[in-house]
């Protein structure tokens, strides 16, 4: 076991809460210490103003997060680690903070897992574009990915705060616009489902975003792999985390497997 707690911050897919990532503090072994990033307008933000624009969430993001970000210096010397996991629109977010960090000049995370998201660089949000049509749409949209209960569509008031979460969200996505920047000295894992619709090469293009080689997991399932192979993905997630122990600094890893 890793000798320092790290701390995980954790970004929640389109329409989503952070509070699906808390079942995994009772899952993942004790040093590595989720912390649910959770976005305005849902979970214990419902009360506040939907952030709509990709920058400025970053920005607010953060903002938010510095504290944790960076950390407090203990008896090593040596501040607590952090990293990033992010699923679908979460990936996308959690890159982007890793780049403005960057920007200022703070601290980076110690990797970067990207789950269930093309690159940054590969992004195509037509279809985003499309289902903001109209609320039929927008729910036509939502049942096709799956992952939503029934419950949900057969409740008129838990359907509309969905779709106005999704709404929201698929804003936020819409809004980004890829900058070529330099790749991101940081080790990057990406989690894939078998069965989701990203094209793999998509996928591959996450090795451009980072200077250090970048590994592929494949799971079987669609775009909840997350879900629908949940014990699977932790155990990916503990590994690689495991190996951050064994390396002096971040621009360090072992050789990846993006195949």
């Amino acid at each position: 076991m890793p000798a320092m707690a790290l701390q995980l911050l954790c970004l929640p897919c389109a329409g989503a809460s952070a509070t699906m990532y808390l079942r995994w503090r009772r899952l993942l072994p004790r040093w590595i210490e989720i912390v649910p990033v959770e976005l305005p307008g849902r979970g214990s933000r419902l009360g506040e103003p939907f952030v709509e624009d990709f920058g400025a969430l970053v920005d607010r993001l953060c903002d938010e997060q510095a504290a944790v970000m960076r950390g407090v210096t203990g008896p090593s010397g040596h501040a607590p680690d952090f990293a990033f996991f992010g699923h679908s629109m979460g990936a996308l977010l959690a890159h982007g903070m890793a780049q403005r960090l960057r920007e200022r000049g703070e601290r980076l995370p110690r990797a970067l897992i990207a789950s269930g998201s093309a690159a940054p660089s590969r992004r195509d949000t037509s279809r985003l574009r499309a289902a903001l049509a109209d609320d039929a749409t927008l729910a036509a949209d939502l049942r096709r990915q799956g992952g939503t209960p029934e419950e949900v569509f057969a409740n008129a008031e838990l359907l509309r705060l969905t779709l106005d979460v999704l709404g929201a969200d698929y804003r936020v996505c819409d809004s980004f616009r890829h900058v070529p920047q330099a790749p991101l000295p940081v080790p990057l894992h990406v989690f894939a489902g078998r069965q989701d619709d990203i094209a793999p090469d998509r996928l591959a293009a996450w090795s451009l975003a980072s200077d250090v080689p970048a590994t592929l997991d494949w799971f079987d399932g669609g775009h909840f792999f997350v879900r629908q192979q949940e014990g699977a993905v932790l155990t990916a997630l503990t590994r690689h985390l495991t190996a951050l122990s064994a390396m002096s600094a971040p621009a360090r890893a072992a050789p990846g497997a993006f195949a």
